[in-house]
């Protein structure tokens, strides 16, 4: 793991520039591959951590367009969905995976993990909720995470994901205006940010008293259509971002065929109304009884969830046979035991997401400093009184609400000792290993190769690239 070095003014930058990167007509030029790759970990952390704001955003700007440069591209995993739901690949379910804290460093692990076993699809995600409590927002979190492909010597493909950018029930409620505003603006910051993959769900709006399924689903496949509407006018020029859509809140009753059917008789609808033809959505996300972070008992320990499969399969098949999806997406599904993961794969699910189990790795390996994790539980008693529920055991409190010590302790956690980041990344290194080959993504890179294709996107230079990087003589 990489030393920190904060860059005191733009002139220690341009040093550690020298004869490494230029600007040749605003374009980034990288002269000496090696070394610069070398400079991402540096160039991350002072994106985020340096107090010069013209440093943070250059630093943001240098690593996106120099990885562009040396051929990592962010991407959209739509193609290939679309591929999956026209029958021309299957067999594997793509992990998307949650990084709320210690960013840089459990991406360049996934990268390492990724490489070592030729995998091909991943997803990076971020949900609505944990850009707020990481403090992580979708310019930052890509910079970590296209930084750490640079440092790990990757070349292809990054999908960033925007996962569940959900609709508050409680705000749409109150006034229905605002928070669809308040998506639209996430929507329109996670794109320039570089998530070329975003899920919308609007499914905490469906309404089960209504006499069936297509009535129950109908606001939330008109929010769907609305936000797919707004995303295809806002994506970059040549690339379709995949857009997700959800027809069960995780954590509520299982989701059945005939709220899919109502849910897309609702969504075609609209989409043919509008009289524009535009792609919708590409994969749909179903509850099929997991709850996100799993159910703490009072020892602290997660209960046993069985996974409702042949629905998950049944989804699965009518989203791709009758509608031209991928498949259906999993979610809340990290703490599950080990052997229920290669059953994804061999059901056909498009997608599973993971998230909770890689924060309690962070936080409950041996390495991990006892003094930092009392001062964060100490936090947490004081700042998350409040969530403390009546019978609830100090463990169920601590690991309910422990996620959201990430964001206020986000430099803490980043400038953990180089070994003790060696021990949490090996143990890491091993889950990943274990994830990727349960959900048979082992030697898919050529699925990634044949139908993501790489697309540059321009992302203009800050004023200060000039003047820091000079002009490439040619």
């Amino acid at each position: 793991m990489t030393s920190t070095t904060l860059y005191k003014n733009p002139d220690a930058l341009k040093a550690a520039l020298k004869n490494v990167v230029s600007l040749s007509k605003e374009k980034l030029d990288v002269s000496n591959e090696q070394n610069f790759r070398k400079l991402a970990y540096a160039l991350v952390y002072n994106s985020i951590f340096n107090s010069d704001k013209d440093i943070q955003e250059l630093c943001r700007w240098l690593v996106r367009a120099g990885a562009d440069a040396c051929g990592i591209h962010l991407a959209s995993i739509h193609d290939l969905y679309m591929a999956r739901g026209r029958g021309e690949c299957s067999g594997f379910t793509v992990p998307a995976i949650n990084i709320r804290g210690l960013t840089y460093d459990v991406a360049h692990t996934i990268f390492k993990s990724a490489m070592k076993g030729k995998v091909g699809p991943v997803l990076f995600e971020i949900a609505r909720s944990e850009i707020g409590y990481t403090l992580q927002r979708p310019a930052e979190y890509t910079t970590a995470v296209v930084g750490a492909a640079l440092a790990s010597g990757y070349k292809g493909p990054v999908c960033m994901q925007g996962d569940h950018f959900q609709v508050n029930a409680k705000k749409y409620k109150a006034s229905s205006d605002t928070e669809l505003g308040a998506i639209h603006s996430l929507i329109e910051e996670a794109i320039t940010g570089g998530f070329f993959n975003i899920d919308i769900d609007a499914s905490t709006l469906v309404d089960l008293t209504k006499p069936n399924e297509e009535a129950q689903q109908e606001i939330n496949a008109a929010l769907t259509h609305e936000y797919t509407m707004f995303i295809r006018d806002k994506e970059p020029n040549s690339i379709t971002i995949s857009i997700g859509g959800e027809i069960g809140e995780v954590g509520t009753k299982n989701s059945t065929v005939e709220d899919l059917q109502g849910y897309m008789s609702n969504y075609k609808k609209k989409l043919e109304k509008s009289g524009k033809n535009v792609p919708g959505i590409s994969k749909i996300s179903v509850q099929t009884g997991t709850t996100h972070g799993g159910v703490p008992l009072p020892d602290g320990t997660i209960a046993k969830v069985k996974v409702d499969f042949d629905t998950l399969e049944k989804l699965s098949k009518v989203s791709r046979e009758k509608y031209g999806m991928a498949g259906a997406v999993q979610h809340g599904a990290s703490t599950l035991p080990e052997d229920a993961f290669h059953i994804f794969a061999d059901r056909e699910t498009a997608e599973v997401h993971l998230a909770t189990e890689f924060q309690n790795m962070i936080y409950d390996n041996a390495a991990f400093p006892a003094d930092l994790r009392q001062e964060i539980y100490a936090y947490l008693d004081k700042e998350c009184a409040d969530e403390k529920k009546e019978g609830q055991t100090q463990e169920q409190f601590i690991y309910k609400t422990r996620k959201k010590a990430f964001g206020p302790f986000k430099k803490q956690v980043w400038d953990l000792p180089a070994d003790v980041k060696t021990q949490i990344c090996s143990r890491l290194e091993t889950k990943f290993d274990f994830l990727f080959k349960q959900l048979a993504v082992l030697n898919t890179d050529s699925l990634t190769k044949k139908f993501i294709k790489p697309v540059s996107v321009t992302v203009a230079a800050p004023n200060t690239a000039g003047k820091v990087l000079g002009q490439a003589k040619k």
